[in-house]
């Protein structure tokens, strides 16, 4: 609880600054309701769904929600450190922002999934009405359900991560290779001759999974 109450005390009162005034840079009239906005942020992307009015509602990691109740610090914008808590606890929710705290200072893009999705994209009202319905607490997961899922549900039909398929390829060609399977065999090999447990069953582990990773390969 004391852990707790030192963590609040730090998140509120780095963000007890002064608002930012709106950057010239966002010129809001390039924004339709129902745009899909994509920004860099941090060691990711980070992604949106515009409203209308100034409003863009996005699923974002963030910590605070779990260790304090005052609203007003949790309707802030949410920081690097609360965001980073956030991935590693699960911590999430949908919440709606203004187009300045949701990119962040970073230069925004509009729509740049149409190139890529080969599924169409909803009516605007229909995406904006999607977005809005999914809005509060949510269980964040980095593969599985994060910011990009979110929108490409809302705009496309479809929950998917191009992020993640292109991090779970890199990770497989990594993995899965040839040299990993050589390597496999020769630390197994290795660590039964440095622990003396050269047995039957040790040996046949051994050459099963560096047989099942290059099969892989």
């Amino acid at each position: 609880m004391f852990l707790f109450q030192l963590l609040n005390l730090f998140f509120v009162g780095s963000e007890k600054k002064k608002e930012e005034k709106e950057d010239s840079r966002y010129d809001l009239s390039l924004f339709k309701r129902g745009d899909l906005l994509e920004v860099p942020r941090t060691l990711f992307t980070h992604f949106g769904i515009y409203l209308g009015d100034n409003r863009v509602a996005h699923l974002i990691p963030d910590i605070l929600p779990a260790i304090s109740k005052n609203k007003s610090a949790i309707a802030n914008m949410v920081t690097n450190n609360r965001l980073l808590l956030g991935v590693i606890t699960k911590v999430a929710s949908v919440r709606v922002d203004s187009v300045v705290d949701f990119a962040f200072g970073s230069e925004i893009l509009v729509n740049p999934m149409d190139k890529v999705c080969s599924q169409p994209p909803l009516d605007g009202d229909e995406v904006a009405r999607r977005a809005e319905k999914l809005l509060g607490s949510v269980t964040y997961s980095l593969l599985w359900y994060n910011c990009e899922h979110y929108v490409m549900y809302c705009r496309y039909g479809m929950a998917i991560s191009y992020q993640t398929y292109q991090f779970c390829t890199a990770v497989r060609k990594i993995v899965c290779s040839r040299l990993s399977s050589y390597l496999t065999a020769v630390c197994g090999v290795g660590a039964m001759l440095f622990l003396g447990c050269v047995t039957p069953m040790t040996v046949l582990l051994t050459l099963l999974l560096s047989f099942t990773i290059w099969m892989a390969a």
